[in-house]
């Protein structure tokens, strides 16, 4: 299977998260370098943070989330090595400006700001036509 990016195989994008259906809230890698990423998602009617046709801020803040394990699954695709489990440690800040639409497709950029001993600080924009709808900085760590 090519694998080049961009990636809009979603079977291959999930594969590098922990994360499953129905709890998958990426399905495209655009951009991937160490301290980058650009992920994509397509908001579909059943997903579980849809609410009359309207995509909650509590599933931006996933999809934001799931984009940074994006990153680290897909730099351990990159090795060769098995992702670990990570977590949400801390929410620094998150402003949402506006909430996307079922069949709206997201896009959000990652910026690594730090990373040490498992815990990564990071930077996440999410984009609907060009236009800022949600900002986050936050830690993860992994197991």
């Amino acid at each position: 299977m090519d694998n080049t990016l961009p990636c809009d195989n979603p079977a291959f994008v999930e594969s590098l998260i922990p994360q499953r259906a129905p709890f998958v809230m990426v399905n495209e890698l655009s951009e991937y370098s160490e301290t980058h990423l650009i992920s994509g998602l397509t908001v579909k009617e059943e997903n579980i943070f849809v609410q009359d046709g309207i995509f909650q801020a509590s599933g931006l803040v996933e999809h934001q989330a799931q984009s940074v394990a994006l990153h680290t699954g897909y730099k351990y695709y990159l090795l060769g090595k098995e992702a670990p489990t990570g977590y949400i440690g801390a929410i620094k800040s998150f402003e949402a400006e506006s909430l996307p639409k079922a069949g709206d497709h997201l896009v959000t950029e990652v910026t690594i700001l730090s990373e040490v001993m498992g815990v990564t600080l990071v930077d996440a924009v999410t984009r609907l036509n060009n236009e800022v709808i949600a900002r986050s900085q936050m830690k993860t760590v992994v197991k």
